[in-house]
């Protein structure tokens, strides 16, 4: 029997376009009726949970696309960015260094995107520029809003079951930070029972997304398993979405013997690449003014 064949049924062996019932978990057989489904359910078990998680496992090992690019100079963000509630933009720290430190006292702290005023240290202000940016669906206001009440911050009473709440309407809206909160809360018990499985599903959504802190976190679980593979490619992925902490986790793995040189040295690379990609005079001037 050819179960290979799109047009075959997998259990009576039945050809024609009338077999269309596909397996919905693996996507990979196809049935006349839902009876046949049934009928080969006990036989097909094993081979679709193996190519479930091939499946899994393509989607979760796929090098995620890069952050979006700054607004204003048109490069790749780096993981720290400046939010800015009134428009809704993350800028790079260059930028915003160098329009602030250009404008006159009455401008100083203006948004670099949108010439708006800043923000009063008011918190009902503050509430009230993210909650018409919520009103527009605007992800990073949703997420960052759940951050508010995680911590009890800008007069929210801290509140986790409410932060829980903001998080998951972001992450339903794509915001990889989201999903990592989440799963930091089920991996810590914050608000949550803690639950290590549902802080690994989640943890997955937002590297997926792209999300380097959450990647980094699965590498160590795997390393913890003595998983050393899947590790490394975890931290491979987050070495080129700029993560020097996974970049140490495969120094210590070659130290140790766990992998060789030549990869090591890869990672080397693959850091040195990230960095090329995000790096301009102004964000060196900026982080130059922050350390002083």
């Amino acid at each position: 029997m050819n179960t290979s064949d799109k047009n075959t049924c997998a259990n009576c062996g039945k050809e024609g376009s009338d077999v269309t019932n596909t397996c919905n978990k693996c996507k990979s057989v196809m049935y006349c009726n839902a009876a046949c489904k049934k009928k080969h359910r006990h036989k097909h078990k094993k081979e679709c949970e193996r190519r479930v998680a091939e499946l899994h496992d393509e989607k979760l090992f796929k090098q995620p696309p890069p952050k979006e690019d700054c607004p204003i100079c048109f490069l790749q963000l780096p993981h720290i960015a400046v939010y800015m509630s009134c428009c809704g933009k993350y800028i790079c720290r260059g930028c915003t260094y160098t329009v602030q430190s250009r404008a006159t006292k009455e401008e100083e702290d203006i948004c670099p995107f949108c010439r708006s005023p800043p923000e009063s240290y008011d918190d009902e202000e503050v509430i009230q520029r993210y909650r018409k940016r919520i009103e527009l669906n605007d992800v990073n206001a949703i997420y960052n809003y759940g951050y508010f009440y995680a911590n009890g911050e800008n007069g929210l009473p801290q509140n986790m079951a409410k932060a829980l709440e903001f998080w998951h309407r972001a992450g339903e809206l794509g915001s990889a930070e989201a999903f990592c909160s989440i799963g930091n809360s089920y991996y810590n018990g914050d608000g949550v029972e803690a639950d290590e499985k549902k802080a690994t599903h989640y943890y997955e959504l937002a590297a997926m997304l792209g999300d380097v802190v959450a990647r980094h976190n699965l590498g160590c679980f795997e390393g913890n398993a003595g998983n050393v593979d899947r590790a490394l490619k975890h931290f491979t992925i987050a070495v080129k979405d700029g993560s020097s902490e996974s970049l140490e986790s495969i120094k210590i793995m070659y130290t140790d013997g766990q992998v060789k040189k030549d990869i090591y040295a890869d990672a080397l690379q693959y850091y040195q690449e990230y960095v090329d990609e995000i790096e301009s005079d102004q964000r060196a001037k900026a982080a130059a003014a922050e350390d002083e």
